[in-house]
């Protein structure tokens, strides 16, 4: 096998282990990464200090440390963690302690075969492309770095982490449902970072499952998709009860920055559904204004929310960088994606899947609704209905990943499952639009040979129908 080059995707560096992701690359990335960032913030935090923390993947401690004491060596002072913890958790403390940023080892969602490394900046999110380009271009001439070398101390990231997250939301009323039975909460981890999260902060009555760590994730790959959370369905179908209260599971990806969920009657409920819930509830019941921002894989529902509410849109490609990057110059609301990644113009611009649980759960113990009922009152009110899946096509190598994209630069496509094409927006991929309304994003993964496929339209036969479509187009190359 060919070891692929160091490349930063939509939000990190991430490689198979011992192939592409090695100590040694990782020790030859994160000091380079620590400089870059001194570059960047080093003046306006008068700061020489990186956090450095991890998930909870195969090595991935020894992965943190390797990444720490070289980023000591080359004149950092370094904070480690002790622990795994959601990224957010990180990029959270990085800010507060006006560090430089924060180093984190964790290859988010992607299967167990893979590790990676995120950079996150100094204000507590993603850096953009323009820092990860500075730290590929010095990859083949490492720059000299200090001498002295700096200092390395250990740290619990959960504390401030959770006492932070309390003071967002109405913890007290939370509880006092769940205590008294009129809400019961699950959560399906995925042997990932946001292990033990809800207990801390709601207390031991969350049932919290796939709890220990399992470097394999069960098999699949701790993304939040239905595939991969045969369990939680399980769960809940044997809890289902007739007393009337309100029952929700939440499901968290491998380092805890993405979310989606499960209702009571058993519908997955990606985050094409609980954005439109989330903004509903912060700007009325909570009274919060400001811009709402999503990638162009979003919901069409979500304009027509921000226009009922009288919020301003705004519209980026996908990775949540670009969204935390409108967060740092624009008044934001909520900013998210359809892959689970939802922010708040409240916190840090970052999305944190444990924030996105406390603020669905706060709404619906003030609203008395399941997160479905609301999404329906929302499509009711708005005059849009729609459904709406994703497919991940593993492709045989980069090379057909390579013919995929040449095909569609070349020849664009002018037709789509019987439908001609009225239009195809290429910031991110190839968005099509077609003449019955529905759309077709087509987008290829930044770190596997992976095709992503995207629709939304009237019916989830007509998203089946065109999908299935897509993937036989594919499969054609």
């Amino acid at each position: 096998m060919i070891t692929q080059p160091i490349k930063f995707g939509t939000d990190g560096w991430r490689g198979v282990i011992a192939l592409d992701f090695t100590f040694e690359r990782v020790a030859l990335v994160a000091p380079i990464a620590a400089q870059i960032l001194y570059q960047t913030y080093g003046e306006s935090t008068g700061s020489r200090t990186v956090i450095v923390g991890h998930d909870r993947r195969f090595l991935a401690e020894e992965f943190a440390r390797c990444a720490a004491v070289a980023i000591q060596a080359a004149g950092f002072d370094v904070k480690l963690s002790e622990t795994f913890a959601p990224t957010p958790a990180f990029s959270l403390i990085a800010h507060q302690q006006q560090a430089l940023g924060a180093i984190v080892l964790t290859a988010s969602h992607n299967p167990g075969k893979y590790l990676g490394l995120k950079v996150k900046g100094a204000f507590g999110g993603s850096v953009g492309p323009e820092i990860t380009q500075q730290i590929e271009a010095l990859l083949t001439e490492p720059p000299t770095f200090e001498t002295t070398p700096g200092t390395l101390e250990h740290f619990n990231p959960w504390p401030s982490y959770c006492e932070t997250l309390r003071s967002k939301v109405d913890i007290g009323g939370i509880q006092e449902a769940i205590n008294q039975g009129k809400l019961t909460v699950f959560a399906d981890v995925m042997h990932g970072a946001a292990t033990g999260g809800l207990t801390q902060l709601l207390g031991d009555k969350v049932h919290e499952i796939n709890t220990n760590r399992d470097p394999y994730f069960g098999g699949g790959a701790p993304e939040p998709l239905p595939r991969y959370i045969p369990e939680l369905f399980e769960q809940l179908e044997a809890f289902r009860t007739s007393n009337g209260g309100l029952t929700i599971g939440f499901v968290f990806d491998g380092d805890s920055d993405r979310i989606a969920a499960i209702d009571q009657n058993g519908n997955f409920l990606s985050s094409q559904i609980l954005i439109p819930v989330l903004i509903e509830h912060l700007s009325t019941r909570r009274g919060f204004t400001g811009e709402i921002v999503k990638t162009v894989s979003g919901s069409d529902l979500i304009p027509r929310i921000a226009k009922l509410f009288n919020l301003s849109l705004y519209e980026t490609p996908i990775g949540y960088k670009y969204i935390a990057d409108r967060m740092l110059t624009t008044e934001v609301l909520v900013g998210g994606e359809e892959s689970g990644g939802v922010g708040y113009g409240t916190h840090i611009p970052e999305r944190d899947a444990l924030l996105s649980a406390l603020y669905v759960l706060e709404a619906m113990v003030q609203s008395g609704e399941d997160p479905t009922q609301t999404y329906s009152r929302l499509q009711a009110q708005t005059g849009f209905d729609s459904a709406y899946d994703r497919i991940d096509l593993p492709l045989a190598s980069m090379d057909v990943r390579s013919r995929l994209v040449e095909k569609l630069e070349t020849q664009p496509l002018q037709e789509i499952a019987g439908q001609a094409v009225v239009d195809c927006l290429a910031v991110d991929g190839y968005k099509y639009r077609l003449a019955d309304g529905r759309w077709l994003l087509i987008r290829f993964s930044g770190t596997e040979p992976v095709l992503r496929l995207y629709c939304e339209a009237p019916t989830l036969d007509i998203v089946q129908e065109t999908l299935n479509w897509a993937k036989n187009w594919a499969n054609q190359f």
